[in-house]
């Protein structure tokens, strides 16, 4: 099973891709922790990715696309993924066909999480304070939402017309937004 998962930041795609990952048996591949192992081990690619995330913005593509086409070649996704953090543009879309098609494989679902605005802010600011984050601040957490809105909210239209997208409601507690998830993932994958 190969899957993406979308949401502004802070809408739960990380707690959601743990529980994803252990129902279906599949790696999930989160570019947001790529890139935090890099920043903390001072490689050159986490230098790179650090001056972005300190901005609020995104990793250029070229630097994102060649991490990502390396992940998801290794062995544990051989069978399947999960992809949390990417795709985030329509460069990026285009980039990811290419990998699934240059090994005869396809998609089988793009989930959406679906999360008011403040309610992002909030959670993302008391991640801060437990989490120790420094990068969540309410500016950069403000300029994400702006950012996710602009490059990629798009591409769940993208998805939609391709009858890819699964949606589903982000808020409240962790188990039931879980079971939700679940539930319209087995629903699209069995359609």
């Amino acid at each position: 099973m190969r899957l993406i998962i979308m949401g502004p930041p802070g809408a739960g795609k990380g707690t959601q891709a743990a529980f994803i990952s252990d129902k279906y048996g599949i790696p999930a591949i989160s570019t947001g922790d790529i890139f935090r192992a890099n920043v903390s081990a001072g490689t050159p690619l986490g230098v790179e990715a650090q001056r972005y995330m300190d901005a609020g913005e995104y990793v250029p593509d070229e630097v994102t696309n060649s991490m990502v086409r390396n992940r998801i070649a290794e062995d544990d996704a051989a069978t399947g993924f999960l992809l949390d953090g990417y795709p985030r543009t329509v460069a990026q879309v285009a980039e990811l066909d290419d990998m699934l098609a240059t090994s005869g494989l396809t998609l089988d679902a793009a989930v959406v999480l679906t999360v008011d605005g403040e309610e992002i802010v909030q959670r993302l600011l008391e991640r801060a304070k437990t989490e120790g984050r420094p990068d969540d601040t309410e500016e950069v957490i403000r300029r994400r939402q702006e950012v996710y809105a602009e490059q990629t909210a798009p591409l769940i239209d993208l998805y939609r017309e391709r009858g890819l997208l699964v949606e589903v409601d982000g808020l409240g507690e962790v188990g039931d937004v879980t079971r939700r998830v679940l539930a319209a993932i087995d629903g699209a994958t069995k359609a």
